[in-house]
């Protein structure tokens, strides 16, 4: 439940959003450029541009056009920095979300423990 209340106040942030929105073009510029340079296919493709952007690099792809090598180049330096900043911003959040319901928790549980003290007295 907790992971959905993230996702859904996530979404809800003009910034995050537009993080979200930017990080999905630059993969799918990527999996259209390769699907169209390469020749590959669209799952191929994606999953080409998530594995590279994402520094995995299995290795069982790999570009063998002179210009799907220079749409890497470019792709790799562009993309990556993006991607880290995508990762890192959900990290962010998620961890501040998770510091906020506990501290929920723990204030509703001190005004329970008040609560239930003053009607033993």
């Amino acid at each position: 439940m907790f992971f959905f209340k993230t996702i859904i106040s996530f979404l809800q942030d003009d910034e995050y959003r537009d993080l979200l929105i930017t990080t999905v073009i630059i993969i799918l510029v990527g999996t259209m450029t390769y699907h169209y340079l390469e020749g590959w296919s669209v799952v191929d493709s994606l999953y080409f541009s998530v594995v590279t952007l994402t520094t995995i690099g299995y290795g069982d792809f790999s570009p063998k056009t002179d210009a799907g090598k220079i749409f890497t180049i470019i792709y790799i330096v562009v993309g990556i920095g993006m991607i880290l900043s995508f990762i890192n911003t959900i990290q962010h959040h998620y961890t501040y979300m998770r510091h906020r319901e506990r501290k929920e928790l723990l204030k509703n549980k001190n005004r329970t423990n008040l609560h239930t003290k003053k009607r033993a007295d």
